[in-house]
């Protein structure tokens, strides 16, 4: 098949791009700039310059490829501060708005057939109920001030593309990456933080984290570009863990002492309240619909497992 794949020389497009050439597919890169083309043409697709942003730019680009499938990865998350969460994924909230809607009115002019796009399923769902989240949950209708604009641009993305009746619309709700290029990589600000006893348990640490390996992570997209039906996918792996199980573990590989316990009202002065609930608050997720229906089965089906390969 011809597919496009919109934030392709990201973390995750540098996984996925080569396996879906390895696959057989041809692939088409839309890249920002020129100088993002000879990246691509490295993980061997085929690249077409377009700002997601300018509606124009996005469906020259798409007529230029005239793809089967497109593959929304669209993200520019940089480091997250969570005393100000919202400006850390202020210009994602935006490509998930902005150039979804973009790359939707493209496809639609152009006739695409299929269109997967990157949700997030680690800080979305409701927190209330049980610790584990399946995708006939809702996501959180009451979250915090910081947290509000990004779970606003999440529901925008999902109602866009589930409601595009004229194509086959697929929402992957990946869990929290770990892995190359991510957050979560050998010499990453977060492991550091880790290894340093910079990054404390606050309260209870009962705030239930679903992870992901970015390799697997791209192996469940390329099943949903070739299997996929029309719906939502939580795209974690089997152990979701609260933050007081995970986060000494984690310390532990690294080599480093067990991180500091603080009480929430101290969590909140250093990380803000958003920090207080990833903490504290979370919600999981369950994988057995992506198993069932993708036929997809994560290579490291448990953070203690892949985290042994990071650090």
């Amino acid at each position: 098949m011809r597919v496009l794949v919109a934030g392709a020389t990201g973390a995750m497009g540098k996984e996925l791009v080569p396996r879906l050439v390895d696959a057989g597919h041809q692939v088409f890169a839309m890249v920002r700039s020129e100088s993002n083309k000879a990246r691509a043409a490295q993980l061997g697709a085929v690249p077409v310059v377009a700002d997601a942003l300018d509606r124009a730019q996005v469906e020259a680009a798409v007529r230029q490829a005239a793809p089967e499938v497109i593959v929304n990865q669209l993200t520019a998350i940089g480091h997250v501060d969570t005393r100000h969460f919202e400006r850390s994924f202020a210009a994602t909230d935006r490509l998930r708005i902005e150039g979804t809607d973009n790359l939707l009115a493209a496809a639609r002019a152009t006739g695409v057939r299929r269109f997967v796009a990157q949700s997030n399923g680690a800080f979305t769902y409701t927190r209330t109920g049980g610790p584990v989240k399946n995708e006939q949950d809702s996501l959180d209708r009451s979250p915090v001030g910081q947290m509000a604009p990004m779970i606003a641009a999440i529901e925008h993305l999902e109602k866009a593309v589930l409601g595009a009746a004229w194509t086959e619309g697929i929402v992957l709700r990946y869990g929290a990456f770990y892995g190359a290029g991510t957050s979560m990589a050998p010499g990453s600000e977060q492991l550091e933080m880790i290894r340093k006893r910079r990054f404390p348990v606050v309260g209870d640490g009962g705030g239930v984290w679903s992870f992901i390996h970015i390799a697997d992570a791209a192996e469940a997209t390329v099943a949903a570009v070739e299997n996929g039906g029309r719906g939502v996918y939580n795209i974690v792996d089997d152990d979701p863990a609260p933050v007081a199980e995970w986060l000494p573990e984690l310390a532990a590989m690294l080599g480093a002492k067990k991180p500091m316990r603080v009480p929430r009202f101290i969590g909140r002065l250093a990380a803000g309240q958003a920090g207080v609930v990833l903490m504290t608050e979370l919600r999981g997720a369950s994988n057995a619909k992506a198993k069932r229906e993708l036929g997809w089965h994560p290579t490291h089906p448990t953070w203690r497992q892949g985290f042994r390969v990071v650090p």
